[in-house]
């Protein structure tokens, strides 16, 4: 233990010496001797407190208080049409979306869309367990 203590104390030394050592020749040093120096206090960061996300943190907190905890807070959050009781895999969801809102898309959505159902339809076709 002491032989230990007796290095320790001589490896802090030498840091403490080589820094003095190395910080004129160097004005950035790498090594984890030298001391860091701090010129002025950093600028504290302006945060948006009523941003998006954190005003809407905990809204549905008090359905379970105000409603004696029948409903669950996800059943009150209604998806986009073709999605409600939907189960199957990602090519039979965009397709169900063609077909429910094709044709209210805009045409750069629509196209992506079509883009999409087209690689799909390749790829579930060459690979998989539904060929």
């Amino acid at each position: 233990m002491s032989v230990l203590a007796v290095l320790l104390r001589a490896g802090s030394t030498f840091c403490r010496s080589a820094g003095n050592l190395l910080l004129p020749v160097r004005g950035v040093s790498t090594s984890t001797c030298c001391r860091i120096r701090m010129h002025a206090i950093p600028q504290l960061k302006t945060v948006d407190r009523w941003t998006e996300k954190r005003s809407m943190f905990g809204v549905y907190d008090n359905v379970g208080i105000l409603g004696d905890f029948k409903a669950h807070p996800k059943d009150l959050i209604i998806g986009p049409c073709w999605l409600r009781a939907f189960k199957g895999n990602e090519l039979q969801r965009l397709i169900r979306k063609k077909k429910m809102v094709g044709d209210r898309m805009m045409t750069a959505d629509r196209h992506n869309l079509e883009k999409g159902i087209k690689f799909l339809y390749k790829r579930f076709n060459r690979t998989g367990k539904h060929r």
